[in-house]
């Protein structure tokens, strides 16, 4: 099963009852309203290995997430499959493990990226977020509507920031 339906999946994860950890979820929501032409869109609490199959099924997929400490207000790095040994647990799936299950179990390699956009509030129990969380959104919605409108999403990688460092909330250390 190979992109089946070509084009782009977007997945927005993360928890909206966490305040700014409803970055992701709140992108999708944003880019779902633009209904772009060839443009999936999905969004969760948290990715799950079901999502090797959706994300099998597409040319391109978008992993949106709340960033904790990265640059402003966003950025967009390419990622691969996790190599050998892909680890996952029921609570939660990193993206290059999804990439990883999609080429395992469905032959299929889209290409990929991590969007990180930044948040500041996670500590609290609510949803709604911080009013810089929401320019932040703002300027990766745009960003990424433009990206999907030409058909070209390229990497974005902040001056003077140190790229291999990039990381979403459900990344661990050892994940760099």
């Amino acid at each position: 099963m190979e992109n089946e339906t070509g084009d782009v999946l977007l997945i927005g994860y993360g928890n909206p009852g966490r305040l700014d950890d409803g970055l992701g979820p709140a992108l999708a929501r944003e880019i779902e309203k633009l209904d772009i032409p060839g443009v999936n869109v999905d969004a969760d609490y948290q990715l799950n290995v079901e999502d090797a199959a959706e994300a099998a099924r597409h040319h391109t997929v978008v992993f949106a997430d709340a960033d904790t400490g990265g640059p402003e207000p966003f950025w967009l790095k390419r990622i691969e499959p996790a190599g050998s040994g892909v680890s996952f647990s029921s609570h939660s799936v990193d993206p290059r493990a999804i990439l990883a299950l999609a080429r395992d179990l469905f032959g299929a390699e889209p290409e990929a990226f991590l969007l990180g956009i930044r948040g500041y509030e996670f500590n609290g129990f609510g949803e709604g977020l911080s009013e810089r969380a929401e320019a932040n959104l703002a300027a990766a919605a745009k960003h990424l509507e433009e990206a999907l409108r030409r058909g070209a999403i390229e990497e974005i990688r902040p001056e003077g920031w140190d790229h291999s460092r990039l990381r979403t909330g459900t990344e661990s250390e050892d994940d760099r």
